[in-house]
């Protein structure tokens, strides 16, 4: 949609940028659709977006067989180290985490998704999950290359600008 159809006006929009404008506003609608589904989402499993977030990353650590402590969570979501033992206590009061001893640092514990925060996650996220591997899938090896290469090109320039 050009710059026109929208309705929209960018200051930083030159000339004949229209084009461009297309893809900043798809990007900005895919943007708003996934806060939409992440609050759909935080609604089902009656959690706050930080609950979700160190699920999400206790997930990718399991997956990957890291270990996880509270420190790299207080500081994977930018909050004191208060506030991460309080969201914790939360999470393992519902059953969604367990806290378990650390193999080499007594002074420390381990933070680990449970089996039934990790199926609550699949029945909640697997259809849509799935729904986007299908767009990905259906493009090329160098459509996913491009796609790749300018999302990074997008995070690059977003983190640039505190810089």
């Amino acid at each position: 949609m050009a710059d026109s159809e929208s309705g929209a006006s960018y200051w930083y929009a030159d000339g004949d940028d229209s084009r461009s404008i297309e893809v900043l506003e798809a990007m900005r609608a895919y943007r708003a659709a996934e806060v939409a589904m992440r609050r759909r989402t935080q609604q089902s499993m009656d959690m706050g977006e930080n609950e979700l977030l160190v699920l999400r990353y206790l997930a990718r650590a399991r997956g990957r067989d890291e270990i996880v402590t509270p420190v790299q969570l207080s500081r994977y979501l930018g909050i004191t180290s208060a506030s991460t033992t309080a969201l914790l206590d939360r999470l393992a009061k519902s059953g969604h985490i367990t806290r378990l001893a650390h193999p080499t640092d007594r002074r420390s514990v381990v933070i680990a998704s449970s089996e039934m925060a990790e199926e609550e996650i699949r029945h909640t996220l697997s259809t849509m999950h799935a729904r986007m591997m299908g767009v990905v899938r259906g493009l090329s090896v160098d459509q996913r290359a491009t796609v790749i290469e300018f999302l990074e090109a997008m995070k690059d320039a977003v983190d640039d600008i505190d810089a």
